[in-house]
Parts: C-alpha cells; structure tokens; sequence
C-alpha cells in the first residue's frame, strides 16, 4: 500500500504536462488543416464572383473554355466556336491567364525518339542498344555469333518491316 502513495506522488507533475498536450492538438490542427483551407476556399470564392466574359476559363473536368456571360449562380462556356454550355460557377477551377497556350501541345519533341536508319531496315531488339539487322541481305557474320546463353542466334527469314497500314485497328 506504500508503494502505491509513492507511484501517485511521483505522476503528479505529467498532468500539467497533459494539460498542455491536450491544449496544444487543437491548435495544431487550426494553424496546419483548417486556416489554409478556409484561406483557399475563399479566394476561390473571390475569383468565381470576379469573373467577366471574354475571359479563359479552366474548368474543374479539364475543359479550356471562353466566359460568354455570368449569371448569379452560373456561366454560359464557350467550348469550341458556336458551342455554348452552361455551368454552375463552382465548376471553374481557375481563369487562364492570356499568355497561356490555348491547345496543349500533343507533339513529340524529337530528342527522346530514336535516329532512324537511312535504309530503315534496322530494328532494336535487345536491352542493350544493339542493332539486329533484319534483312536477307545482312551480313552472315552477325547471324553466327552467339548470344547470351552460348547458343548461336537463328538468321531471320526475310524483311519484317511492319507498314503502317498492316496494323490492326
């Protein structure tokens, strides 16, 4: 019974320590979750009351579209040209500036594709970047030299260029 007054008296001082841990979880979570975004909810709110037609709009499912008109609770888009729909405001994600480019650029930029061959007859095959070719007229030379394994690597029959128009839809 002793021992257990002495375990009492020694735990004392941790219930300020509680206090202070219990007082310090609320405002941890104010400053961290709830303060920012109550900040970002109202500055959407300021840009979707601040719109005006003519401006470009980039809607919450990815559409680019033109303000055409703005009502109370909504706005007519412009989507392609004579193509008009109308939205809620909450549907606009953000207004474009007017130095964005209006069409993502779909392009391949041509450093990441490889260098085509002159006769075009070469076709990579392997994980290290060395060239098989294809064609009957090859040399017999790269048709005997063994591969991985040890076991000679089989001569390919004929050209096995693939057309575009050989493709299945």
């Amino acid at each position: 019974m002793g021992s257990d007054i002495i375990l009492a008296a020694g735990s004392g001082g941790s219930g300020s320590f509680n206090l202070l841990l219990l007082l310090a979880v609320p405002l941890v979570f104010y400053f961290l979750l709830i303060r920012p975004q109550s900040k970002r909810r109202k500055e959407q709110m300021q840009m979707q009351n601040a719109m005006e037609p003519g401006a470009r709009v980039l809607t919450t499912s990815g559409m680019r579209a033109t303000v055409v008109s703005v009502d109370d609770d909504g706005i007519v888009l412009e989507i392609a040209d004579g193509v008009e729909v109308r939205f809620v405001k909450q549907a606009v994600m953000q207004v474009l500036k007017d130095d964005e480019p209006e069409e993502l650029d779909d392009e391949h930029d041509g450093d990441d594709e490889p260098a085509e061959d002159e006769d075009g007859d070469r076709v990579d095959l392997s994980k290290d970047g060395s060239e098989v070719d294809l064609s009957k007229d090859g040399d017999d030379e790269a048709a005997d030299t063994a591969g991985e394994d040890g076991e000679p690597e089989s001569k390919p029959k004929g050209k096995a260029k693939v057309e575009a128009g050989d493709k299945p839809a």
